[in-house]
């Protein structure tokens, strides 16, 4: 599984509240209109700015603050096909593999706000399309790729009847 669009760079420590506002999750009702007040209070516009396929690239600790969702359903509600970061807050980690968005930690040195950048999540590899070079990652383990394939753990649940086993590696079909 990989994805190919630019990149838009974030510092460290972008909590659920940066990703969507609590003030926006309350008056907006309809999490596909909440997309475009994506990341607003740190990049004013960001939610029209952003087209599908693109990818968020960011420093330390993405996600931390409340155990909100509608943050990762919002990222993927606006087109955004992963989110790279050095470091996740956990609970915002599993929401997005929960949700059906592509996570990969990873360095992001070297990447800049518009770079083309290409992210393989089960190699765990980031390549710099733009200034050229690959960044290493720690990979999805494979019952997570299963979940990410199926769109969501609800629907590997509604499609298998079951959880995916974390022990079984290898298989890539969902």
């Amino acid at each position: 599984m990989r994805a190919r669009g630019r990149a838009w760079v974030f510092g460290d420590d972008i909590n659920t509240d940066y990703i969507i506002s609590a003030a926006r999750k309350q008056s907006v009702r309809d999490l596909s209109e909440a997309a475009r007040y994506l990341m607003e209070d740190v990049r004013p516009g960001f939610g029209s700015l952003v087209r599908p396929g693109d990818l968020i690239v960011a420093g330390q600790n993405f996600g931390c603050g409340s155990s909100r969702e509608a943050a990762p359903v919002v990222i993927k509600l606006a087109g955004v096909a992963g989110v790279v970061a050095a470091s996740f807050a956990r609970i915002f980690y599993r929401n997005a593999i929960n949700v059906g968005l592509p996570l990969l930690e990873a360095a992001p040195e070297g990447i800049a706000d518009g770079d083309e950048v290409e992210v393989d999540f089960a190699a765990g590899t980031v390549r710099n399309l733009t200034r050229g070079g690959v960044i290493h990652g720690r990979p999805l383990p494979a019952f997570m790729r299963r979940i990410l394939m199926a769109g969501g753990l609800v629907e590997y649940f509604t499609r298998h009847g079951q959880y995916p086993d974390p022990m079984v590696e290898g298989e890539e079909t969902p």
